[in-house]
């Protein structure tokens, strides 16, 4: 009778230790299997993704236009930049040699010459800047 329950505990014992050892090593195994299949591409794509918007965005997003105004007094602006006609010109020149592709976002006030703001667009394109924005408010806003 001893070895009847000594063989029967006996016999019981490794199987409740299997179970009890390799469910959890299973689990674990599984729940890093799927961190890792979350990770890998997240972190394959934000290395791919971040050198190229660090390295070429930079550059291509220093401006790609310049603000040219006309005021009706005829005066010349570029940004917030007050500029004589020489000047002016002198420094579309230079944007079209530094970047061709620039473009040009024209406001010219509404009682501004249409002489004068066809002399200016003129100056642009003569400049080889051919890329020529109006800006203009909202039609809404218009009496």
């Amino acid at each position: 009778m001893g070895m009847n329950v000594g063989s029967s505990s006996g016999g019981e014992e490794p199987e409740v230790m299997l179970d009890v050892n390799t469910t959890p090593l299973i689990d674990v195994m599984l729940v890093l299997l799927v961190i890792f299949m979350i990770t890998a591409p997240l972190m394959s794509s934000s290395l791919r993704l971040d050198l190229p918007q660090s390295a070429a965005a930079t550059p291509s997003e220093a401006p790609q236009y310049i603000a040219v105004a006309i005021t009706p007094d005829g005066s010349l602006y570029i940004g917030d930049t007050k500029l004589s006609p020489a000047d002016f010109q002198a420094r579309i020149k230079a944007q079209a040699q530094a970047r061709p592709d620039t473009e040009v976002q024209l406001r010219a006030d509404k009682n501004v010459p249409y002489g004068q703001v066809a002399e200016l667009i003129g100056w642009v394109q003569g400049v080889g800047l051919n890329r020529i924005a109006f800006v203009a408010e909202a039609a809404a806003s218009a009496p």
